[in-house]
């Protein structure tokens, strides 16, 4: 059974930090990109960053470029997301996702086979 879980969103002040943690299982971790998205209230779920299956290469939106960092840990099977000078903007529900077996950097949402179920980032101005 594949299994996505996100962990570590909260309430931030706009120029903080927080770093996002996603536990996979139920797949060998190190054969698939992962990747971040967000949804804002009344928005769709946009993509925010993609990592490859050796973490050497990464690719990000423009909107959190410079800011978010995305890294993984295959040893580990987690992916994660650092967050640094948060913006209200940046306030969503971040997911996390296996990205289909065969893109290596994968940026739409039906690139993605398996989703989690989300962790709130709230960014007060």
């Amino acid at each position: 059974q594949v299994q996505v879980v996100e962990s570590g969103g909260g309430l931030v002040q706009a120029g903080g930090s927080l770093r996002l943690s996603c536990a996979a299982s139920g797949r060998t971790f190190s054969s698939y990109a992962m990747g971040w998205f967000r949804q804002a209230p009344g928005k769709e779920r946009e993509f925010v960053a993609t990592i490859s299956r050796s973490g050497g290469t990464t690719y990000y939106a423009d909107s959190v470029k410079g800011r978010f960092t995305i890294s993984r840990d295959n040893a580990k099977n987690t992916v994660y997301l650092q967050m640094n000078r948060l913006k209200p903007e940046d306030t969503a529900v971040y997911f996390c996702a296996y990205g289909s077996g065969w893109y290596v950097l994968p940026v739409r949402h039906d690139e993605y086979d398996y989703w989690g179920q989300g962790t709130r980032v709230t960014v007060s101005s």
